[in-house]
């Protein structure tokens, strides 16, 4: 019968989907608590459409609402601007008031408590977890927030709240609007903690509120983030600090184009996404750190970074709640500028902004981080100390107090380290005798990173904390990297038998990609090019996006991505 207009009529849509799953179900052995399970959803890049029907594509915008019904003790959260809860059936109400892409739709229900940290934030996690998430984070999410605001304009998304993850949370953060999606194990290492926290608040001017139409143009939000972060950073704990930070990830990068060539196509900052390719692949250093450079190199061409700040805010007042490509943020910086227009800033011999876009390569110019040498050049010394011939200032060497040392210049030490690996016998053995017990008591960014270099070093004496170590972690940014290195070496038997021991506490996701090291002994991961890459570089945290469910084209551990 032909329908009457306006009569209400249902359709039904089934579908099915290669690319996800957005859904991810934890047993409650998999949580902190053991007590209740737990379920969250991770959207980014092209997950969603295994959540809900969407245009799952960063071109499109919409606001949603949604209606969840959980059984009693179990919380729901949404990345969403209203919530609302009716106890006597069970369901919870959300609406996203403001259009966002679909891969910001997030939901993540479980045993999770709560308690203010600031006049529009709070943090979320399993009541266990609480106090450790209060006093690291207690009064910290306004400043930042107050920060990025003098520099970037009012936040728009009401609240900005943040809830802790279990180990199985695929990626180190992820910057669901209202929300912050942040896995629990980084909690420990304090200076890490900050930079992702600060990263994800940058995205909510660039990346959430300006959004890029493309995945092959995904540096428009973690490049602008990046250099967002940095300056946030720089605001509220000093240029120092935020060079040190910045050294220690540019350091990443020289690593990955080392390994991976100049002319290597995964290095450009606009990538081309063939059919069937999934955008999370495309996500590497270079999206961020090359990126971050180039966002740097218009910033200087301003002269004052101030004005800069001026130019984003009135690019993120322009185009919020939108998607823009490339073209869009050139223009308009172009318009912003017109002195700069005149000069053809743009095609500039050897720095031309095309070439930025197109090229292979390490970024064209870099940062002068000449005012984080307070914090590096020791860093520096010390590496030297180590690794010049002959080996006979060990007494210089073990004067030093890693304890004292920040977290990156820890990293950066130990970084190099693993980066001349092997050392000779007497090196390694005088490293251990100096700073291993020291290490022990640090945070598990510096732990695994001794840890690998305990591997790739066959420094049997230690291999028991690397036992140790890996017994304790569920997590896959501390997981994987050292069953790479135990399977590259002649350890695989060690690695299989610590394994078989822990396999029942991992989630299955990644207890698969872990089969797959243990049973090739190599960089499972194919590489876009169809020519394995095998990285050699330690675990690093962004805060991104590279997730388990990714083949990705450069091993995961130099991009724990965090969105």
């Amino acid at each position: 019968a032909a329908l009457q207009p306006h009569q209400p009529f249902q359709i039904i849509v089934r579908y099915t989907t290669a690319d996800g799953p957005a859904i991810w179900w934890l047993d409650p052995e998999l949580t902190y608590g053991n007590a209740k399970p737990f379920v969250f959803t991770q959207g980014h890049s092209v997950c969603n459409r295994s959540f809900f029907p969407c245009f799952d594509t960063p071109a499109v915008k919409c606001t949603y609402s949604a209606t969840v019904k959980a059984p009693e003790g179990i919380q729901v959260l949404m990345s969403a601007t209203q919530s609302t809860y009716l106890e006597e059936e069970g369901v919870y109400q959300f609406y996203m008031e403001y259009p966002v892409p679909a891969y910001l739709v997030a939901l993540v229900a479980g045993d999770l408590t709560h308690a203010d940290i600031g006049p529009r934030s709070r943090v979320w996690a399993e009541p266990c977890l609480l106090p450790t998430a209060i006093s690291k984070l207690s009064g910290m999410v306004e400043r930042w927030l107050t920060a990025a605001e003098s520099l970037y304009g009012p936040y728009i998304w009401g609240r900005y709240d943040i809830v802790f993850l279990p180990p199985s949370f695929p990626i180190v953060a992820m910057e669901n609007p209202c929300l912050t999606f942040i896995i629990s194990s980084i909690l420990e290492s304090d200076e890490f903690l900050i930079i992702d926290v600060i990263h994800e608040v940058a995205h909510s001017w660039f990346g959430n509120a300006v959004t890029n139409a493309t995945w092959e143009e995904m540096w428009l939000s973690e490049g602008l983030a990046t250099y967002a972060q940095r300056r946030i950073t720089t605001e509220t704990y000093g240029a120092a600090f935020t060079c040190l930070e910045t050294a220690f990830r540019l350091d990443a990068l020289h690593r990955q184009m080392k390994l991976l060539g100049e002319d290597n196509p995964v290095s450009k900052l606009q990538v081309k996404l063939e059919p069937g390719v999934n955008p999370s692949n495309l996500m590497n250093l270079f999206t961020y750190e090359k990126g971050y450079c180039f966002v740097y190199y218009l910033s200087q061409l301003c002269g004052d970074p101030r004005h800069f700040d001026s130019f984003l805010r009135a690019y993120t007042e322009k185009y919020k709640f939108t998607s823009v490509v490339a073209q869009d943020l050139l223009d308009s910086f172009l318009n912003f500028f017109p002195e700069l227009k005149e000069q053809c800033v743009e095609s500039k011999a050897g720095l031309e902004f095309e070439r930025w876009l197109n090229a292979t390569g390490p970024p064209l110019a870099e940062p002068d981080l000449s005012q984080g040498s307070s914090l590096t050049r020791p860093v520096e010394t010390l590496f030297k100390l180590w690794t010049t011939e002959p080996l006979d200032s060990v007494a210089a060497a073990s004067s030093v107090d890693l304890t004292k040392w920040r977290t990156f210049q820890t990293v950066l030490f130990l970084d190099r380290l693993l980066d001349g690996s092997p050392l000779p016998h007497e090196v390694i053995k005088k490293l251990s005798e100096c700073y291993s017990s020291q290490l022990d008591s640090m945070n598990a960014e510096i732990r695994i990173r001794w840890l690998q270099i305990v591997v790739r070093n066959d420094y049997y004496p230690d291999l028991y904390k690397v036992r140790r170590f890996l017994e304790n972690q569920m997590s896959r940014m501390y997981t994987i990297p050292l069953y790479e290195d135990l399977c590259t070496g002649t350890l695989k038997s060690f690695a299989l038998e610590i394994f078989y021991q822990t396999q029942n506490q991992l989630h299955p996701n990644l207890r698969k990609t872990i089969q797959q090291i243990l049973s090739q002994g190599l960089n499972p991961l194919p590489a876009i090019d169809t020519t394995a890459v095998t990285t050699d570089t330690p675990a690093m945290v962004l805060e991104d996006k590279v997730s388990e469910a990714t083949n990705g084209a450069i091993s995961l551990r130099d991009v724990n991505v965090s969105a």
